[in-house]
C-alpha cells in the first residue's frame, strides 16, 4: 500500500526546490491575503475614521487572533495528521482525521462568534479600550463576530485543502475575499459614509465568500475520500488533532495575551507619558499590522513545506525533510533582513501609509518600529521551526518552541521592563524576546536534524 501511495504522491519524488515553490507560494500569498483583511481596513480607517479608529481595531485584534488560534489548532492538526498517515500508506484514516477537522472547524467558529456577541463590552475592557476608543471598538468587533464562522472555516480548512495538494485553489479563496474587502472598503467607509462600521461590514463579506469557497472545494473540487458518515467528530481523532496542532495555536493564544498585557502597558504608562493614552495605543495598533506582512510571509513558507515535511518523514525520507528545512530556513533569513532594513531607514513612511496623526503621534511611532522590531532579520526562525516540528510529528517540542518568545521572553519582559524604564520599557522587550527565542529554535532543530542524519547512516 505505502509504496503504491508513493509513486502516485509527488511529495516523495518530486525536487524540494520545486514542491516548496508549489506549496510555499500560494501559501504565502495566502497568508499575505489574510494579512490584508485588516492591513486594508487599518488603512481605511485611517484615512476615513482617524486615529481612534486605528485604535479600535488594535482594541479588537485579540479576537482576531483567537479565530486563528483556534483554526490553525484544528487546521494545522488535522492536515499535519493527514500527510503523517498519507505517507504512511493510512489513506482511509488520513481521510477521517481530515473530516473530524472540517466538521470541528464549524463548531468553534460558531461557538466563538456567540461568545464575542453576548460578552462584546467585558471582553473590549478586558483588551485595554479607553473611553475615547470604546464607541469604535463597539461597532467594528460587533459586526465582525458575524464573519468569525466563516474566518475560522477559511483560515483552517486552508490548510487541509495544501495538504490536500490543491495549494492554488487554497489562495484563490483568500484572494477572492481580499480582494472583495478591498473592493467595498472605501465604497462603505466614504460612499455610503458608514465610517468605521462599513469596514467591519465589509470584512464580514470577504470572509463570507472565502468561507463558502472553502464549503465547495470539500463538497465538489477535493482529492481525498470523505463521506458524510466521517464528520461525526471522533474522541480519538481529535486527541490527534489536538496533539499537532496545540503548537500554533499556544503561539497564536500567547500572542493575544501578550497583545491584551501590552495594551493594557500602554494605557497605564501611557498615562504616565507626555503621549497620553490614545496616541501609543493607534501606533502599535499600526505597527503590529505591518509587522504581519513579515510573519506572513514566514509562516506561508513553514506552511507550504508541512506536506513535504511531513509526508516525508512519515515514509522515513529523512534527507528530503532536512533539505527542505534547509530552504526554509534561508528564505525567513533572507525575508527578514529585507523587512529589518525597510523598519530601520523608512518607518515614518510606513507609518504614515496607515493616516496622519500629531508629531508626537509620529515620534512615538518611528521610535517604536525601529526599537520594537530591531531583530526583525531572525524573528521567522521561531514560528517556522515551530511549524517544522509539529509537521514531524514532535508536538510537545512544536509547543515549547512555539511557546518561546511570547509567553517565555516577550511577556515577562513587557511586565518588568516599564516598571524600570517607563513606556519605553514595551520597546526594548520586543528585539531581547525575539533574539532569545530564535536561539533556542535554531538549537532544537540542530538536535533534530542531526538525529535524522544518524538515522539516515544507520540506515545506509
Amino acid at each position: 500500500m505505502s509504496e503504491r501511495v508513493e509513486e502516485a504522491n509527488p511529495l516523495a519524488t518530486e525536487r524540494i526546490g520545486r514542491l516548496m515553490a508549489k506549496f510555499s507560494i500560494p501559501a504565502i500569498i495566502s497568508m499575505l491575503v489574510s494579512s490584508l483583511y485588516n492591513i486594508v481596513d487599518q488603512i481605511f480607517i485611517g484615512q476615513g475614521v482617524g486615529m481612534l479608529g486605528n485604535a479600535a481595531t488594535n482594541i479588537a485584534f485579540p479576537v482576531s487572533i483567537i479565530c486563528t488560534a483556534t483554526a490553525l489548532l484544528l487546521g494545522i492538526g488535522s492536515a499535519s495528521n493527514f500527510n503523517l498517515e498519507m505517507g504512511a500508506g493510512q489513506e482511509k484514516k488520513a481521510c477521517q482525521i481530515a473530516a473530524t477537522g472540517l466538521s470541528l472547524l464549524v463548531i468553534c467558529g460558531v461557538i466563538i462568534s456567540i461568545i464575542v456577541g453576548v460578552f462584546l463590552n467585558p471582553l473590549l475592557e478586558l483588551f485595554g479600550v479607553t473611553p475615547d476608543v470604546l464607541p469604535y471598538a463597539q461597532d467594528y468587533t460587533g459586526i465582525t463576530a458575524v464573519g468569525i464562522p466563516f474566518l475560522v472555516l477559511t483560515t483552517g480548512g486552508n490548510h487541509l485543502i495544501r495538504a490536500d495538494r490543491s495549494p492554488t485553489y487554497s489562495m484563490m479563496c483568500m484572494l477572492t475575499g481580499a480582494i472583495l474587502n478591498t473592493i467595498l472598503d472605501p465604497l462603505f467607509i466614504f460612499g455610503c459614509n458608514w465610517g468605521i462600521k462599513g469596514a467591519a461590514w465589509a470584512t464580514v463579506i470577504g470572509q463570507m465568500v472565502s468561507g463558502m469557497m472553502v464549503i465547495v472545494y470539500f463538497w465538489k473540487v477535493r482529492n481525498m475520500e470523505l463521506t458524510l458518515s466521517m464528520l461525526r467528530p471522533k474522541g480519538d481523532f481529535i486527541r490527534a488533532i489536538a496533539s499537532l496542532g496545540m503548537a500554533s495555536c499556544i503561539n497564536q493564544v500567547s500572542m493575544a495575551v501578550v497583545q491584551i498585557t501590552m495594551n493594557n502597558t500602554l494605557r497605564h504608562y501611557g498615562a504616565l507619558s507626555s503621549y497620553g493614552t490614545d496616541i501609543p495605543l493607534a501606533c502599535v495598533g499600526v505597527i503590529s499590522k505591518v509587522n504581519m506582512v513579515f510573519m506572513a510571509i514566514c509562516i506561508g513558507t513553514s506552511q507550504g513545506c508541512q506536506p513535504i515535511w511531513g509526508y516525508n518523514y512519515g515514509a522515513g525520507k529523512y534527507d528530503r525533510v532536512r533539505k527542505a528545512y534547509g530552504l526554509a530556513f534561508r528564505a525567513a533569513l533572507l525575508t527578514g533582513i529585507i523587512f529589518c532594513l525597510c523598519f530601520q531607514i523608512f518607518p515614518r513612511s510606513i507609518v504614515g501609509i496607515f493616516g496622519g496623526g500629531s508629531e508626537a503621534y509620529f515620534h512615538f511611532a518611528e521610535r517604536y518600529l525601529r526599537i520594537y522590531m530591531l531583530m526583525t532579520f531572525i524573528n521567522g526562525i521561531q514560528p517556522m521551526s515551530s511549524g517544522f516540528f509539529t509537521s514531524i510529528g514532535k508536538a510537545q517540542l512544536g509547543i515549547v518552541v512555539s511557546l518561546t518568545r511570547q509567553v517565555i521572553f516577550l511577556l515577562p519582559l513587557i511586565i518588568i521592563f516599564p516598571i524600570l524604564m517607563g513606556i519605553d520599557g514595551v520597546m526594548y522587550a520586543g528585539p531581547i524576546a525575539d533574539a532569545a527565542a530564535a536561539l533556542v529554535a535554531i538549537g532544537y532543530a540542530l538536535r533534530e536534524l542531526r538525529k535524522m542524519k544518524c538515522c539516515e547512516n544507520f540506515a545506509g
